[in-house]
């Protein structure tokens, strides 16, 4: 399991996270290619939003191995579906970490290209959801599936946490 996990973070989180931010970075003439980088009022926002993001990122990969038993690789996915911890009020609290972390590098590196990678990211990542991951998790866990996506909102969290049904 736990190359499983390297390789899907090495690639996913790895990719979007740093080698595309470095490419745009280095596109735009930023940092680490050129001078210094923000002040401390951008690292400290920065801070401010990374770290909850990354503990977001750690906690719904755990509940993908723990409880999903797969990765949140497209090509390894879990075999149970996960309705616990911060999926009970959001179905997609990992893109939430993703993205809050990619407007963390934006803000430290004072780069609007990196929040243009943000937009672009989500909107890709929206339509890949809507057209592809969504359905195929209507194919794998059917009526649990429908069940949770009618109560459960894609982006922004419910007050209320999922209750799931007891034949979940």
């Amino acid at each position: 399991m736990f190359w499983r996990v390297t390789k899907t973070v090495l690639i996913l989180p790895g990719t979007v996270l740093v080698y595309v931010p470095l490419l745009i970075h280095y596109l735009t003439g930023g940092w680490p290619f050129g001078g210094p980088v923000g002040g401390v009022v951008a690292w400290s926002v920065a801070v401010i939003l990374a770290v909850p993001a990354l503990a977001l990122a750690a906690t719904t990969m755990r509940l993908f191995v723990d409880q999903g038993k797969g990765t949140p690789a497209p090509w390894d996915p879990p075999t149970k579906l996960v309705v616990s911890g911060p999926y009970r009020y959001v179905r997609n609290p990992m893109l939430t970490s993703v993205m809050v972390f990619i407007i963390a590098e934006a803000t430290v590196l004072n780069s609007l290209a990196l929040l243009g990678w943000a937009v672009v990211f989500f909107g890709l990542n929206t339509v890949y959801f809507i057209f592809s991951e969504e359905p195929a998790l209507e194919r794998r866990f059917g009526s649990v599936y429908l069940h949770y996506k009618v109560a459960v909102p894609r982006w922004v969290p419910n007050f209320r946490p999922y209750q799931a049904p007891d034949s979940a």
